[in-house]
């Protein structure tokens, strides 16, 4: 009996040896799971996709990623579908620039936050007396309308393990300085809070958590993704090491090294968790060196490569990333969900929006109407996700947080040859008296005093409502006529030293026409005081009215920038109905100004804008004032009245009660924001020169050239132009400095 059982024993041992070696060899021939691990590095980051390039090359299927800051959005865009080389092409089309600044485009503002943003070179938060600082350069909404874009495809994926590629990413809570993993909401505005550089970007709330860049706490989350079950991990890493004491720059720089200390001491346990540790050398680059990403990614090719040996063990020739091709450019919108306004109405909302319910609306549509709430600056976030309904549509969701601040100091300085030095004060408060309001006062201080009063009762779709009262001054030798008739030649001088002054108050209403035209109307009230010394012992007083009228205007401008327009279209006209005056000459009759002016930029081989103006104005009834005219000549100053620009003859030179200017600037742009141009300009001016067509449609009377450079500075263009006129031979040259106010 017993040789029997050792008999059997002998004979069902080789069988079970083998049925182990079968279950081992099953066991080692199944796929593994391959997990891919992103860390933080801002515009190093782009450093990831070449790594991704390679992956891609072997046909590695990865199975669940996992990244901090730009290794989460480089890793959220993976997991949705796109592959490495659709990656390289959407970053090297977006605006480097708009990445890392609160960038709206100019077209999305209002006529009255144009306005704001093109006088004052600083704004500051002024609240129970005391001055503020911003909380972050940018509220990075132009990236979320860029990673909103580029995830429309998943846009009702809340849960990121049913990505294409399961996903999650790591951000920080300010409160606790706790780690925070998010897998699941909104894909991009997940992506934003985990690449939230503070200082940077402002935090992000996401279920009552401030959130903040993921690097702070864990900014290379190997051990997560192999808690998913990743097999194994290709790790890529960009931070920076520990510099020496020659490399450390400043006080911030010895904070950085402070700040590493702990992630160096970490990542020596974090490498050994990784099974390809991928490096790329990224000497020499920053957190903000996005306009280098053409240089960045290949480094992450580069690096992948020297671990290609290790990489194809994992080849999968019979798999390839297609990518996405199901790219989603208009959504149907069932219904509008606003959350988060508690001081502005639906119907403001709305109107900045510019979307109804129950319509199809294009993603660029629908980004520009985001654009336009946040050129409001009333909003310290704004998010915006899609909720499925039905097949027939979606409820766009809009989460917006308001400002607790609402005043603010703002500054802006500048300098012209019209108006001279001026340093600008103001003072604005929004929410004064009623909701979408806003008060500012502008205060100029220099060698004239001024002050500029608006307040604006913004309804959205509704009419809305403004007054606003303005004071210009100025002091200047003028070679014209200011005395209805009274040459200088009969004075026995070549031009008079005057003292103008223009006090205007208006009271108007204003709305969109076709969603794009700003049209107005309203009743104004001018004070216009012209004297002069220089022939005082004959009238030193050439006006002293007041004048009554009702005016009307349509407006429309989509170009990119005020001074130095890349592209777009303007327009500018202008109706006024004067119809009462104190009458300080006795000669006042009632008569209409009507004034328009146009233009459009268009940029060729990238640095090279040519820019075509034309405009007009002339007046209907009988004249009996001049001091309505149009007087061309000079450059650099903010236009009063019916003064306008006209190169090659001084200020004020050029005078009639009707005129025809056009003119032709082409700019070639030498360097980032530095500006070469040369400008020709041609005009007929004179009394009632449109009474007969042979009047203006002949050659012109006036014309003048003109070269100039210029710099975008912050505090506003700072340029030069040197002129010259064929007809006087005269040349003349004028600096401007700053923003014109």
């Amino acid at each position: 009996m017993k040789h029997f059982f050792l008999f059997l024993s002998l004979l069902l041992i080789p069988q079970i040896s083998l049925s182990q070696d079968i279950d081992s060899l099953n066991l080692n021939t199944k796929k593994p799971k391959i997990g891919v691990v992103l860390s933080g590095g801002g515009a190093k980051g782009l450093a990831h996709i070449g790594v991704l390039k390679v992956i891609d090359s072997l046909g590695i299927k990865v199975d669940y990623i996992g990244g901090t800051s730009m290794g989460a959005i480089i890793g959220g865009l993976y997991a949705s579908g796109y592959n490495a080389k659709q990656l390289d092409s959407i970053f090297s089309k977006v605006d480097t620039e708009a990445l890392i600044q609160d960038y709206t485009p100019r077209d999305s503002k209002t006529f009255y936050e144009k306005r704001n943003d093109e006088i004052y070179a600083l704004t500051l938060p002024f609240d129970k007396f005391k001055i503020g600082l911003p909380t972050a350069l940018s509220k990075g909404l132009y990236n979320y309308n860029l990673l909103t874009r580029l995830t429309m495809h998943v846009s009702h994926v809340n849960e990121f393990s049913n990505l294409p590629i399961p996903f999650f990413c790591i951000a920080t809570d300010v409160e606790t300085g706790k780690e925070v993993v998010l897998e699941s909401g909104i894909l991009p505005q997940s992506m934003i809070a985990s690449g939230a550089i503070p200082s940077l970007y402002n935090p992000i709330e996401i279920d009552g958590k401030l959130l903040v860049d993921g690097g702070v706490v864990n900014n290379y989350p190997v051990e997560l993704v192999r808690a998913k079950g990743a097999d194994i991990i290709i790790g890529v890493d960009v931070q920076d090491g520990l510099k020496d004491k020659d490399n450390l720059k400043g006080a911030t720089g010895v904070l950085v090294q402070i700040t590493n200390f702990s992630m160096i001491e970490k990542m020596e346990l974090k490498r050994k968790l990784t099974d390809i540790y991928i490096k790329p050398d990224i000497k020499g680059y920053n957190v903000v060196s996005f306009d280098e990403g053409e240089e960045i990614i290949p480094k992450g090719v580069k690096a992948a490569l020297s671990h290609i040996d290790e990489l194809k063990n994992f080849e999968n020739i019979n798999y390839k990333n297609e990518g996405v091709t199901n790219f989603q450019d208009s959504i149907f919108i069932k219904k509008i969900q606003i959350n988060g306004n508690q001081n502005y109405t639906r119907a403001y909302i709305l109107g900045k929006l510019k979307i109804k319910e129950n319509t199809k609306v294009s993603l660029r549509d629908l980004q520009k109407g985001i654009n336009n709430l946040n050129a409001t600056q009333n909003f310290s976030a704004i998010n915006y996700a899609f909720e499925y309904l039905n097949e027939n549509g979606d409820k766009l969701i809009v989460y917006l947080t308001e400002k607790k601040n609402d005043t603010y100091l703002r500054f802006g300085v500048h300098y012209d040859d019209l108006f001279k030095t001026g340093v600008l004060l103001n003072y604005t408060k929004k929410n004064l008296i009623a909701k979408n309001d806003v008060f500012s006062f502008d205060f100029v201080v220099g060698d004239h005093l001024r002050y500029n009063f608006n307040y604006y009762i913004d309804n959205g779709f509704y009419w809305s409502f403004g007054v606003n009262s303005k004071m210009q001054k100025f002091n200047r030798n003028v070679p014209n006529d200011f005395n209805n008739g009274l040459t200088l030649s009969d004075l026995g001088v070549n031009s008079i030293n005057v003292d103008y002054q223009d006090l205007t108050n208006q009271a108007y209403l204003q709305t969109l026409f076709a969603q794009k035209f700003s049209i107005g109307a309203g009743l104004e009230h001018k004070l216009l005081k012209i004297e002069s010394e220089t022939v005082a012992n004959i009238r030193p007083v050439f006006e002293n009215s007041d004048y009554l009228s009702l005016f009307g205007y349509m407006k429309f401008d989509s170009f990119d920038q005020k001074y130095f327009p890349r592209k777009g279209w303007y327009f500018n006209g202008e109706l006024k109905y004067l119809f009462y005056s104190s009458d300080y000459n006795n000669d006042f009759e009632k008569f209409t100004i009507a004034k328009a002016d146009m233009g459009f930029a268009q940029t060729f081989f990238k640095k090279i804008t040519l820019k075509v103006q034309s405009e007009g104005g002339f007046h209907v009834g009988e004249k009996t004032t001049n001091f309505f005219d149009f007087a061309l000549g000079g450059y650099g100053f903010f236009p009063v009245n019916n003064l306008r620009s006209f190169y090659g003859y001084d200020n004020i030179s050029i005078v009639g009660d009707s005129y025809v200017k056009g003119s032709v600037t082409l700019d070639y742009r030498i360097f980032k924001k530095h500006h070469f141009n040369v400008i020709a300009n041609y005009a007929n001016v004179g009394n009632k020169i449109f009474n007969a067509t042979e009047n203006w449609f002949t050659k012109p009377t006036y014309s003048g050239y003109a070269i100039g450079y210029g710099v975008e500075s912050i505090i506003g263009p700072v340029e030069i132009k040197h002129s010259w006129s064929p007809e006087t031979h005269k040349h003349f040259t004028w600096f401007s400095v700053g923003f014109w106010f």
